[in-house]
């Protein structure tokens, strides 16, 4: 089966600037894909190019085998998009903005859309200037998640809304992939892509540097473990497999990476009270990989 997504080589640079490296993915029909890295990676990049919104200095990107690059409007026509900035017509009404999105789309299920206003809790007889930020990011939800396209790009998609709506937000791209819809999401949320995705995409600097299930992305942080202590922790910073520790009065979390035996010596010599240990969310893969500024350990593209 052509795949929903195809980059083969895909660069794109700014001057001397180097935005994205040659880029080799792969997002399957049906298929969830989470696209992480931090602020300048380059995801945006890789969407714009994608959709054909910025040209891409070497390689290809092909939607569902169509080059995105040289025949945009033909790759286009099974895709809906969803950008984190909602730019709407201020004057126009919610339900004015959802009928013109549906028209240049091409296609609505129109009982899935009046399904979707009431599921996202959206007033269409409001004008656009009169909607925060989060419902503004609501009609672009519902235009593209009725569109019912056979690929979601969405590039931040839950920008302004509350923890209820984010939730509605999964329900509804659980639901999509349920139907056969790829799905590429770009996140800084990590909850949400350690939710939705069969694979996720590590970026880093312009290049891929991690691609797997979360299984598989398991060994960026082989464990988390939690501590109580009896009295003051102990110093952990210079055990071995020890590369993130925190430490909150008694309590000690941090992550291990390879043997966790030189940790469970000083803690059985340091009066530890309770031990909990536990496989890492996709937040603490990513934070360990990259520690909290995304820049990360320095061996960590070795």
């Amino acid at each position: 089966m052509v795949p929903a997504i195809r980059t083969s080589g895909l660069t794109k640079s700014f001057g001397g600037n180097v935005a994205l490296h040659p880029l080799d993915l792969e997002v399957a029909a049906g298929e969830v894909v989470g696209y992480l890295g931090p602020n300048g990676a380059g995801k945006t990049t890789t969407i714009r190019c994608l959709l054909g919104l910025a040209r891409a200095t070497g390689g290809t990107a092909e939607l569902f085998g169509v080059d995105a690059q040289a025949r945009p409007a033909r790759a286009h026509g099974r895709v809906a998009y969803v950008p984190g900035e909602a730019n709407l017509w201020p004057g126009m009404t919610g339900a004015q903005t959802l009928s013109l999105l549906g028209r240049v789309q091409g296609s609505v299920d129109a009982a899935y859309r009046a399904e979707l206003v009431e599921r996202f809790r959206l007033d269409p007889s409001k004008k656009v200037r009169a909607y925060s930020k989060g419902n503004r990011q609501k009609v672009l939800l519902v235009a593209a998640l009725s569109s019912r396209a056979d690929l979601l790009i969405l590039d931040e998609p839950t920008t302004g809304l509350d923890p209820l709506m984010e939730q509605v937000f999964r329900d509804c791209v659980a639901d999509a992939r349920h139907r056969g819809q790829a799905v590429f999401l770009s996140s800084h949320i990590l909850s949400e892509v350690e939710a939705l995705s069969d694979r996720v995409a590590i970026l880093r600097a312009g290049e891929l540097v991690e691609v797997g299930t979360l299984a598989q992305l398991r060994h960026l942080s082989a464990l988390s473990v939690d501590a109580t202590f009896d009295s003051d922790p102990p110093d952990l910073s210079r055990v071995a497999g020890v590369v993130r520790a925190e430490v909150h009065d008694n309590q000690v979390h941090c992550q291990v990476v390879g043997s966790v035996e030189p940790l469970l010596g000083v803690l059985a010599a340091s009066g530890v009270h309770q031990l909990l240990s536990r496989e890492p969310s996709l937040e603490e893969l990513f934070l360990a990989h990259y520690g909290a500024d995304g820049q990360g350990r320095e061996s960590a593209h070795a």
